[in-house]
Order: C-alpha cells, then structure tokens, then sequence
C-alpha cells in the first residue's frame, strides 16, 4: 500500500507492537520514569488490555499529559470551539511551541470536548530510537520524511499530502500539523509556503480545491512561559558563532526532555474558522507563488489574532525596545517577576564565551514577537 512507510500502526498490528516495546529495556526505563511509583508489570497490563490506538491513548497516554498538564502548567485553556462542527474531520494548522505537547494537549482538550484526538505529522528526524518510532505510530503519528534527496522529497511529499487526503475524506479522522518545519526559535510565527505546496499537492483540483478538501483550521497555542526558551537562545548565539553548527541527537533529547518536564505557566489554544470560505475568496487566476504568498498571509493573520497575550509579552516588548509603551497591560510585581525568570533563563545558559547581551535579546524577543505578531493582525 501506498502509506506504509508513514501511517500510523493499524489497531490489529499492536498487540505485536507491545510485545516489542514490552520488551524493550529503553523504552522500559522512560516508562517506569514518566509513571513513578506504577510497577512496569501495571503498564505492561493497561498496554496489552488495549485493543485500539484510542483505548491505548485513553489507558495510558490521558492520564500522563493530565499529570503533565498539572504539574507544570497553570492551566490548559482551549477556545473558540463553537465554530467547530462535531461530524467534520478538520485540519489544525497551528504555530509550534514544543515538540511533543502542542499536538499532546490538543489532543487532550478534544477529547473532553467529546471529540476524537488527532493525527499528528511528525518528522522523522525526532524518531531517534526504535521505540519512540513506534510509540509515535500507536499514538496515531505519520511520518514527515526529512533529509531525502530533491527528487524523493518531491515523491514523499505527494505520498504525505495523498495520506492526509486520505485520512480527511476517508478516514474522517482530524490531523495536526505545524505551520512550518521545527519550532519558530524567535517566536516569529510564519506558515511556510513549502508545507502549503505539500497540503495541495493531494487532491485531483486546483490549488484552492485542494486545499478545501483537508478543511483547514488556523489554531494558535500561547504559552505563558516557554521552558525551551534558553536552549533556543542558545542556539542562536552557537550558530551566530559557529557557521556550521548542528544540534545533536542529544540536543534533540534535551529539548523533548525540557519541554515536556519544564514549566509553562498558563497554555491556551485557539481555533479560528475553518478558512474555506475565505479560500474561495481569492483569485484563482494569480502566478502561484503569488497564490502561496496570500494562502499564507490568510493562515498567519488568523493565528496571530488569536494569540493569548500574557503580561509577559507586554513586558518583554517594553524591555526589548527600552520604553513603557504597554506599561497599564502589566504591574510592578509582573515586570519584576519576569524580569526575575529572565535572568534565571540566563544563567542556565552554559556556552564558552556567553554573550549576556545578545542571549537576554533573543529571548525578549521571544517574548515580544507575539504581541508584534497580534498587534498586526488586530489593527
């Protein structure tokens, strides 16, 4: 079949599954970490008692990212549901903020909304170890495929947008999906015109048909605190430094690692419309770079509207521009606070020759890009 690579397993193929990652001294030992106190022989038993991908994220996967969602947030906020119907299959284009969480908790907040939980594009650069490549395949992930050459990118992105499709019209079945590949670092929330081009390239129409097909949904996630914050900052000072610096796959853990146990304060997503309406609006006739350019503009300006802007965000673009232009959105004691979290972020930051100055405006930067972003978009 055309998807093997990159689907999800289907529910007949996990009790296989299991056996193997039962087995699996790794996966045995992140197990028994992100459960303390639960002997591995009561997981081993919840995973085999699972018959479907669903009974497996409901026995096992719901009740870490509550626990996650208790110990390390203020709050999970999801809003603007009204606009959803419940017998859709939608596609959630949203800004990326943690690498496992943002599609984690969407998925959490739906099903208390009595709706199914996501599918979920994930690249293959992150599949790092055997077991977590199957855990993301029960978890109802497909697979992006990075790192190939020009012409198998162009096969495997048709294969991904077909899947997805697929999984729309067929399956019925919602799908996550980030606005661009990896993380915004800066906080600079762009929809890639690249991830656009792979969306339309599944269906038999144009552009604009295609794109309706998959239904998609601009979704913003606003966290008040970003825990990834510093590894980001310090990113940007070791690629300033070193031209040809690349993060390793123990980067790559420290991130996951970070952003899952890290706090955030209070997180919030947003859905805006379904944007098939205003899709239909645009000229169909215009160059498709032009086309690309106004489908992005369309995506982005909903996501940004929708931002939940933190008192943080107000502080950190008065610091970064060294005025009081926001100074009633914000108190004494909240500019003092994050004043305070900034500084704590800072000296986390371990690299040869540490440039304090540089590092502290990247991560106001962080901060403050929200609020830029907002403030455009709502004007």
């Amino acid at each position: 079949m055309e998807f093997e690579e990159i689907r999800p397993y289907h529910d007949e193929e996990l009790p296989q599954i299991f056996e193997e990652l039962i087995a699996d001294p790794a996966f045995q030992q992140v197990a028994c970490a992100v459960m303390p106190g639960v002997p591995f022989e009561a997981i081993a038993q919840k995973m085999r008692a699972s018959k479907t991908k669903q009974e497996f994220q409901e026995n096992l996967c719901y009740g870490i990212l509550h626990k996650l969602a208790k110990d390390t947030t203020d709050g999970l906020i999801l809003e603007s549901m009204a606009v959803l119907n419940k017998q859709s299959a939608y596609t959630y284009v949203s800004n990326h903020r943690d690498i496992i969480l943002d599609s984690g908790f969407l998925s959490v907040l739906l099903v208390e909304q009595g709706l199914d939980t996501v599918e979920i594009a994930i690249g293959d650069n992150l599949l790092i170890y055997p077991w977590i490549k199957k855990l993301v395949r029960i978890n109802k992930c497909f697979t992006v495929q990075r790192a190939l050459t020009m012409r198998q990118m162009l096969e495997s992105s048709i294969r991904m947008s077909r899947y997805m499709h697929y999984t729309i019209a067929e399956k019925k079945q919602s799908i996550w999906i980030a606005q661009r590949e990896g993380r915004a670092k800066d906080s600079n929330d762009i929809t890639q015109d690249s991830v656009l081009k792979m969306l339309a390239m599944g269906g038999d129409g144009d552009i604009i048909t295609n794109l309706q097909e998959l239904n998609i949904v601009p979704l913003s996630i606003s966290y008040e605190y970003d825990p990834c914050d510093y590894l980001k900052a310090q990113e940007f000072q070791l690629k300033r430094d070193i031209p040809d610096f690349k993060k390793t796959t123990d980067d790559d853990l420290l991130n996951m690692q970070t952003g899952l146990l890290g706090y955030k304060g209070r997180v919030c997503f947003r859905m805006a419309s379904c944007i098939n309406e205003d899709l239909g609006e645009l000229d169909r006739t215009l160059p498709k770079p032009e086309l690309f350019v106004a489908i992005s503009a369309l995506i982005d300006k909903r996501i940004h509207a929708n931002y939940r802007i933190f008192a943080n965000n107000y502080v950190a673009h008065d610091l970064l521009h060294n005025a009081e232009e926001f100074v009633e959105h914000y108190t004494a004691e909240d500019k003092k606070r994050f004043t305070s979290y900034i500084d704590g972020q800072l000296e986390r930051i371990t690299i040869p020759d540490k440039d304090v100055d540089f590092l502290r405006e990247k991560l106001l930067l962080m901060y403050a890009n929200p609020l830029t972003n907002y403030l455009a978009a709502t004007k």
